[in-house]
């Protein structure tokens, strides 16, 4: 019997067998490439400042997403206004009102503070003559504060030397750390933490957050 050969049209080529097989090139997202661009700025950034690559590892600290969603809480005794995110700003509100409730004045003081603001404060404090290493002590390296989240607030009470650690002495540093934790807030850096940071009794952060607030931060 005649042997009857397939059809040419339907027999794949060499070529196209291959290209049926091989595995199809891994593609960064629009979003993932901006990640990648923001963290090379970032550690540029640094570097600039004197600030050792490892900073993050040394200090047990993540780098941190910066908000694109915030709500203001009012303004601060400067007459700057604070902004927080959704979720935190929800919570502040509750706090504020309940240690209102029990005749305490909490004073917003400071909250969502990008990385660009980070950096302009680091090299204020350098052209001041400041060693970086005693400004770390005090301030996160860009990129890592708790600020950029728009989850972290600091806190004053009336009266009191804003940003000092005398505020550990106050009726409304005692309210905070017996209630605080009701509204989700929490002491960031206590005594003897382990990143490095002095003690700052004012910086408390929302730790509940929402997938949506994940969702709509971007990574810088």
């Amino acid at each position: 019997m005649k042997r009857v050969r397939g059809n040419p049209l339907h027999q794949s080529s060499p070529s196209r067998q291959r290209a049926k097989t091989a595995a199809p090139k891994p593609a960064f997202s629009g979003r993932r490439r901006a990640e990648l661009a923001g963290m090379a700025t970032n550690w540029a950034s640094l570097q600039s400042l004197g600030i050792p690559s490892n900073y993050g590892a040394v200090r047990q600290l993540r780098r941190k997403n910066e908000a694109t969603q915030l709500i203001s809480i009012g303004r601060n005794p400067d007459g700057d206004p604070v902004k927080l995110s959704p979720r935190a700003a929800t919570a502040w509100k509750k706090m504020h009102a309940a240690a209102a409730r029990d005749g305490i004045v909490l004073l917003p003081l400071s909250g969502f503070r990008s990385v660009a603001r980070q950096t302009k404060i680091i090299r204020a404090k350098l052209a001041a003559g400041e060693d970086i290493d005693a400004i770390l002590r005090l301030v996160a390296a860009p990129g890592y504060s708790e600020h950029h989240t728009g989850r972290a607030i600091d806190i004053g009470a009336p009266g009191d030397r804003p940003l000092d650690e005398h505020f550990a002495k106050t009726t409304a540093f005692r309210w905070l750390k017996k209630h605080a934790g009701k509204f989700n807030f929490h002491l960031s850096y206590p005594r003897k933490n382990p990143h490095g940071i002095a003690y700052e009794p004012w910086h408390w952060r929302f730790s509940q957050i929402s997938k949506s607030e994940v969702r709509n931060s971007k990574f810088v």
